[in-house]
């Protein structure tokens, strides 16, 4: 789901297909690469390339910027592979509109109609009327309390592809005129919905034969990092890779995966996972977090570490004989690596390992803090949350041609660089 703490969607969006004009303008796109869609497909084989600006602390969100509108205007948008749909705060005008950094999107006369396929894909089966017939309203909520509620619209957006080459397409997005924030609420301009449905962004890009339906972001542990949509930022073979869960298909989930404690199993199975950018921390089940909490005040025992109550950045902290000024300073402490080890079709195991850096931070206080969570206590039930902690520095990618996950380690301080495609 958004931002800060917990971010799985309640309510997942779908729309598909383009409008003629898209379409359109696909053929004139074609037809500037000599006719020839396999060429535009190897082409289109790069990326769209995006930036990232900001941490898991103190800003507790990672956000991009993108230009909509014609003419474009800049939009900070929370990326969040938690959910599908992507929404602007607009002006419809607002009824409700919290703080953002930008003046109000002001919406196109270009509206998703009540009876368009895409509008009945957003509503549950059984559940979709027309009391608008010239537009779709959509509601959407999310875990931490928040909402928005709007009409579906397309606009142009303004996209590189990393060969330089400039796209204009019109996508769907939502115009939110009535938002209610989340306890977990930033002054964003709206979210980018980069989920596994047919209404994601990427998803609309691949319908339209634009880019491959691959979504990967690489979180730097310092701030930044960058998004891209397409398979060219990657080299596949460097990747581990896991396939999509075929049974929890809302969320990208490589499904249950077993618990281990310093390379060594707990008996703690059955843990469904899912990766959420749009959740700042990681969040187990309770059992799971009892297990790592436990653990780690053992190997802790008879070191010169005290917890520290008084620090409420988060709900176990600890402080040392001076403040700390990084997690490498704390690591002599910390030494244990976490991991969740999913079974690939009854075959072999792929590890995700949780690094120190993986799983904890350092406060402005200079206590070091468990960024762990007990998710049950937050209402996600049996869901695991992976969130951006403890995908800082390593390269995330979602496969949706493929169905599978993979990550590697990687550099995420600076842009990737790319020969010329032309």
């Amino acid at each position: 789901m958004r931002k800060g703490q917990v971010n799985v969607f309640i309510l997942l969006l779908f729309f598909t297909l383009s409008s003629a004009s898209d379409q359109r303008w696909r053929k004139a796109m074609m037809s500037a690469y000599n006719g020839s869609s396999s060429m535009m497909m190897n082409r289109v084989g790069s990326s769209i390339l995006f930036p990232i600006h900001g941490n898991v602390y103190p800003t507790g969100y990672y956000n991009v910027t993108i230009n909509i509108g014609h003419p474009p205007k800049p939009y900070f948008l929370d990326l969040d592979t938690g959910s599908d749909l992507t929404w602007l705060q607009c002006n419809a005008p607002c009824v409700h509109c919290i703080e953002a950094p930008h003046p109000l999107y002001q919406p196109t006369n270009d509206l998703v109609a009540c009876k368009d396929p895409l509008c009945a894909a957003l509503h549950p089966p059984g559940d979709y009327k027309c009391e608008s017939p010239d537009q779709c309203d959509y509601e959407v909520e999310y875990a931490d309390g928040g909402s928005s509620l709007g009409v579906l619209v397309r606009d142009v957006f303004s996209l590189n592809y990393t060969n330089g080459i400039r796209l204009s397409p019109r996508l769907a997005l939502g115009c939110g005129y009535d938002q209610i924030p989340g306890t977990s609420n930033h002054p964003l301009d709206g979210i980018l919905g980069l989920g596994r449905g047919k209404s994601s962004i990427v998803s609309q890009l691949q319908s339209q034969g634009l880019v491959r339906n691959v979504v990967g972001h690489c979180l730097s542990g310092i701030g930044g990092g960058f998004l891209f949509f397409g398979d060219g930022v990657y080299d596949s073979s460097h990747v581990t890779w896991t396939p999509m869960s075929q049974e929890f298909t809302r969320y990208y989930s490589p499904g249950s995966a077993e618990f281990h404690f310093g390379g060594k199993a707990t008996g703690i199975k059955n843990l469904i996972v899912i990766f959420d950018s749009g959740s700042s921390y990681t969040y187990l089940n309770s059992q799971a977090y009892q297990a790592v909490t436990v653990l780690l005040k053992k190997e802790l025992s008879g070191r010169s570490l005290k917890e520290a109550p008084e620090d409420q950045t988060l709900p176990l902290c600890w402080k040392g004989r001076k403040p700390f000024r990084s997690v490498r300073d704390a690591k002599k402490y910390f030494k244990t690596v976490l991991s969740l080890a999913f079974t690939n079709s009854g075959r072999r195991k792929t590890q995700f390992e949780l690094h120190p850096e993986a799983y904890l931070i350092i406060s402005n206080k200079g206590n070091v803090c468990l960024g762990i969570l007990n998710g049950t206590q937050v209402g996600l039930q049996n869901l695991n949350v992976i969130g951006d902690i403890s995908m800082q520095d390593r390269m995330v990618i979602y496969d949706n041609e493929k169905q599978v996950i993979g990550w590697s380690p990687a550099n995420c301080d600076n842009l990737p660089r790319f020969r010329s495609y032309m």
